[in-house]
């Protein structure tokens, strides 16, 4: 991508100097948390609140944040400053969007953390992968993940970082029109179905990801090569690329993301498109 190194977005909201963590309990070890997370997210409640008081038998306890020295490199102050350059990026675009519909955006703050952090969505640990929190209007991400983008997931490259974010800004989107209330609703209406709504919701924010990529390549700040960057860590955090590669084997059924061609599909639905009406997952 073309873009200058400037001043931290002010939607930049960095924890890195914050330490967090689950203290007393038994704890639920890395995979029960995620458990809590993803369901605190789809329900938009706080089930850690539940372990915390016991519910889950032992509880995992308290959570607890110290403020420490932010130690850093210059390397990933570079990433910053490419993150503030997206995010904006894609936030300036967004509020232009809402104001042709004639509809008031409003900016959703990155929470830049390490390890572990809490969000109204629960406990987070960077294992987790970034994500956006409804019920605080908040995106999150360990920047360390994209590392794990480059070198354990095959998708190198700063157009594919930049559609981890802007996907992730899709989340916003659909909450600020009122897509995520009525996913959410569906889902505890129909519980069978739950994890096919999931995956349409997922899809639609590949395909907003792809609206942004558009309006950037119109910008010209798109290079050679940029959207099969963005392909590659659409196709790389597929529900059966993933599943392929921890269990061995596929299971449909089990999807809450699309599979590899599912969300590359849609992502390059938005980029040739630029329109919110063809990012329609729910026909």
């Amino acid at each position: 991508m073309k873009w200058k190194p400037g001043q931290v977005s002010r939607d930049i909201e960095d924890r890195r100097g914050m330490r967090t963590r689950m203290t007393g309990g038994r704890g639920l070890g890395l995979g029960g948390l995620a458990i809590l997370l993803v369901l605190s997210i789809v329900f938009r409640q706080d089930f850690f609140s539940l372990v915390g008081g016991g519910a889950l038998g032992g509880g995992a306890g308290q959570v607890t944040q110290e403020a420490g020295p932010l130690q850093t490199t210059p390397e990933e102050e570079t990433l910053v400053r490419f993150v503030s350059f997206v995010l904006d990026s894609t936030q300036n675009f967004w509020e232009r969007e809402f104001a042709e519909m004639g509809a008031q955006y409003r900016r959703a703050p990155l929470v830049l953390f390490r390890d572990a952090t809490q969000s109204t969505c629960g406990f987070a640990q960077a294992a987790m992968g970034p994500f956006y929190c409804p019920g605080d209007n908040k995106v999150y991400i360990d920047l360390s993940f994209y590392d794990d983008l480059d070198r354990r997931f095959g998708a190198p490259g700063d157009f594919a970082q930049a559609y981890v974010l802007a996907h992730e800004v899709g989340h916003h989107v659909q909450t600020l029109l009122g897509i995520e209330a009525k996913v959410r609703q569906l889902q505890q209406s129909n519980p069978d179905q739950s994890n096919q709504v999931q995956v349409r919701m997922e899809l639609q924010a590949d395909c907003l990801a792809g609206i942004w990529g558009h309006d950037a390549a119109r910008k010209g700040l798109l290079v050679e090569g940029d959207v099969e960057e963005g392909l590659a860590a659409a196709a790389a955090v597929g529900d059966d690329r993933i599943q392929k590669n921890s269990q061995g084997y596929v299971n449909p059924d089990a999807f809450t993301h699309g599979s590899s061609e599912q969300r590359m599909q849609w992502f390059m639905r938005g980029m040739r498109s630029g329109r919110v009406e063809d990012c329609d997952t729910f026909r």
